[in-house]
């Protein structure tokens, strides 16, 4: 089920969520960069019910993850392609699988990321494009863009004030509705 109002909410976090949150929406995702476009192929790997897959599938088209395109037209059947707003989605699902891995994976990493040429196991960091720097909460910070409004520079100053400072208590003046 999509929750409502984040078309009006400024914070890019709850747009993504909007699109990808869902959990099988995710699997589905992580299935595509395997090389997985069809539909079997996404059920078999899943074990997800043919309707809920359908719903997702249409949903991640709807958002422009995926592309579905025509392969068989007797009977008529579809695979799905991640588009280009899909294929930035990997860093994401990457970024994510280390956390899993580095938090709740007692027994061991069951999949690694690993560098082709070398076999080494990649640590996948989050890095500035400009500079190569790892972004990192104590040299970075977030700052409001062009585009945001009065709300959203207000959340943005007391997020700002909390790492520079220790942030108020619930005796303070109020925070800001629902910090994104």
């Amino acid at each position: 089920m999509r929750r409502t109002g984040s078309e009006n909410m400024q914070c890019p976090i709850a747009r993504g969520l909007d699109r990808v949150g869902e959990w099988w929406s995710m699997l589905i995702l992580r299935d595509a960069f395997y090389g997985l476009s069809r539909f079997d192929q996404f059920q078999a790997s899943l074990g997800i019910a043919p309707n809920i897959l359908s719903r997702r599938l249409s949903m991640l088209v709807e958002t422009g993850m995926l592309e579905r395109h025509r392969y068989s037209t007797r009977p008529v059947r579809h695979e799905y392609v991640l588009t280009e707003r899909g294929r930035d989605f990997r860093p994401v699902l990457l970024a994510m699988m280390a956390w899993g891995n580095r938090h709740f994976a007692p027994e061991g990493h069951a999949i690694e990321l690993v560098d082709r040429v070398t076999g080494h196991v990649v640590d996948p960091v989050l890095a500035d494009r400009r500079t190569g720097e790892p972004i990192t909460r104590e040299r970075h910070q977030m700052r409001a863009g062009p585009a945001a409004d009065e709300r959203m520079r207000a959340r943005i100053e007391f997020r700002n004030s909390c790492q520079a400072q220790a942030c108020p208590t619930l005796s303070d003046p109020p925070l800001p509705e629902s910090l994104p």
